[in-house]
């Protein structure tokens, strides 16, 4: 009688990578005084009447460890890169030189290590609240499959799966901000 009765554990499992993915995104997005292309991925250009990633109005670069250069394509397109990169909030002032956009990365204070620490925090805790959602959608389908007549022990065994995937998500969020954090403080 309960054999029909399946809980996704694929698409659950999937849904708490996706808010791990999300967040190794965000990670990347914050500045650790150290220059990479990847700090620019969240920064979107206003360009031909639509939001664009700034990789596909230009080619990003980082020639030094301090340094980020953006060679725009189409000249027009110039200002409004750097005005997305101004208003970005990545606290990087562009420096213009024909098409390419050079953006100096300052070494990073104290005290602004220690914002980005807990914004880093921020983001690991609205990760860990999308894993818990996921949790619990996962919880529901097993109320449900406990009322269309599975078993209580096929219940438990699937509680204690949705669970086992809970922990491990959030373990691996934990351990993606400890790394991030040590690399936020790291001079």
């Amino acid at each position: 009688m309960s054999d029909d009765i399946e809980i996704d554990l694929d698409d659950l499992e999937r849904r708490m990578e996706g808010a791990l993915a999300s967040l190794r995104t965000e990670f990347a997005s914050l500045r650790t005084g150290r220059a990479s292309a990847s700090m620019l991925e969240p920064v979107m250009v206003e360009a031909y009447g639509q939001k664009t990633p700034i990789n596909q109005v230009g080619t990003v670069n980082v020639p030094e460890p301090r340094m980020v250069t953006i060679n725009v394509w189409d000249k027009s397109m110039v200002a409004a890169v750097e005005k997305a990169i101004r208003e970005s909030g990545l606290g990087i002032n562009p420096q213009l030189n024909g098409t390419i956009i050079m953006l100096p990365i300052p070494e990073l204070n104290e005290e602004r290590r220690r914002e980005l620490s807990k914004v880093a925090a921020q983001y690991a805790e609205h990760a860990r609240v999308a894993v818990r959602n996921v949790r619990r959608d996962g919880m529901d389908q097993l109320k449900k499959a406990l009322n269309n007549g599975m078993s209580e022990d096929d219940n438990k065994i699937w509680h204690d799966e949705v669970q086992s995937l809970t922990d491990k998500a959030i373990a691996a969020i934990d351990a993606a901000l400890e790394n991030k954090q040590e690399e936020i403080m790291q001079v």
